[in-house]
């Protein structure tokens, strides 16, 4: 039986977006002056103003306008040169406190920063790189980069930082993605753009970002289906830090723990155990023992070692799932600490991560996204004797 799945993604420009960028950016001035910095920043942004929050626990203080200036390079590295919100005139309120000492208590003796239950994934899919994610969350991440890149380099003028995706791929009975049924992308732009330029830049990207063998006659094509978009990011809606979660992992296509990743070190396993699940995840669908790979881990604030940790590989192992876990068990420490220093996370490496996903990217020699490496895979094969 065909079936047909839609995902969405942001643009950094999207308030939710701008609120997570500093929440990172923040972060990552912390850990770049203090590798063992803790922090969980919260931010809030509207028209004209940047609210921060949240709680730090560091060897290193921010003195004068640290923060401020961190604040305003970001809105202006985003694009951000507008009446309702610019690095010149917005106003930053600062309400960062010190880290509560009953939290850090747990910390410090290496449990970990919370309880809750994570998630990581990956899959193959049928004729087509992804990177091993999801088809849809892939599609919608990718044609709004490539809008903001080309945006950046001057490749196309007066569209603003502020835009919306969504695609919906119909798949047949075999799970295999056959065609794109729907595209819906809405970008803000310059006032003095009609809807025919906006409709034709966005089009052209869309053909380009979009492998053509998906889009036919039948394809329906959404541009700003309001007709107008000119007033938007925080002058248009308030952004908070954490609110994108779907958007940031696999956009629906697996469970998600409810933990938000943004202005998180990560001694809060919300972040670094979703990171260490999706790179065992997809080492495990690399390496040919499934096509698909679902990982759930649980944690209690304080205590060190896992609680659960979980498999389902949606009938698509090739070998037993038991054995599975039982190998990531011993090929991997699942300690908060093990897993700071397997993935080297204690980095100032997450502002990237703020936008169009923290999954499916590639690993740098700076040190980020790590959790993307393929560096099991070798080890995976010989626990199970295959090729």
């Amino acid at each position: 039986m065909s079936y047909f799945f839609t995902s969405e993604s942001v643009s950094e420009g999207h308030p939710d977006k701008v609120c997570d960028a500093i929440s990172d950016g923040i972060l990552d001035l912390y850990l770049s002056h203090d590798s063992r910095a803790r922090t969980a920043i919260e931010v809030m942004a509207t028209t004209n103003k940047i609210i921060l929050s949240g709680e730090t626990n560091s060897t290193w203080h921010p003195e004068g306008d640290e923060l401020n200036r961190i604040v305003k390079q970001i809105i202006d590295r985003i694009g951000y040169h507008q009446p309702d919100f610019s690095p010149e005139t917005v106003d930053i309120e600062n309400y960062i406190h010190h880290q509560s000492p009953d939290i850090a208590l747990g910390v410090d003796r290496m449990g970990a920063g919370d309880q809750g239950i994570m998630f990581g994934y990956a899959q193959t899919e049928t004729g087509f790189e992804t990177n091993y994610m999801p088809l849809p969350i892939y599609l919608a991440h990718k044609v709004l980069s490539d809008l903001s890149c080309n945006r950046h380099n001057g490749m196309i003028s007066g569209i603003q930082p502020d835009s919306k995706s969504q695609i919906t791929v119909e798949y047949d009975n075999t799970g295999t993605a056959v065609h794109i049924a729907k595209i819906v992308l809405s970008t803000q732009h310059d006032c003095e753009l009609t809807s025919e330029i906006v409709h034709k830049i966005v089009l052209s990207q869309i053909r380009k970002s979009i492998p053509e063998k998906l889009l036919s006659d039948t394809t329906e094509i959404l541009i700003n289906p309001t007709g107008r978009f000119v007033i938007g990011g925080p002058a248009g809606d308030t952004g908070l830090t954490g609110r994108k979660i779907i958007v940031d992992t696999y956009g629906g296509a697996a469970p998600h723990g409810g933990g938000a990743f943004s202005g998180k070190d990560p001694t809060k396993v919300d972040r670094s155990a979703a990171y260490m699940m999706r790179y065992l995840a997809k080492n495990i669908v690399a390496s040919g023992l499934a096509d698909k790979c679902i990982l759930q881990i649980s944690y209690a604030i304080g205590v060190a070692e896992p609680l659960s940790l979980y498999i389902d590989t949606k009938n698509t192992a090739k070998v037993d799932e038991d054995k599975i876990l039982k190998v990531l068990r011993e090929m991997v420490d699942l300690t908060p600490s093990g897993i700071i220093k397997h993935l080297n996370l204690c980095r100032p490496i997450y502002l990237p991560t703020s936008s169009y996903g923290h999954f499916g990217r590639q690993p740098d020699e700076n040190g980020r996204f790590s959790w993307e490496k393929l560096d099991l895979i070798k080890d995976l094969k010989n626990a199970f004797n295959l090729r």
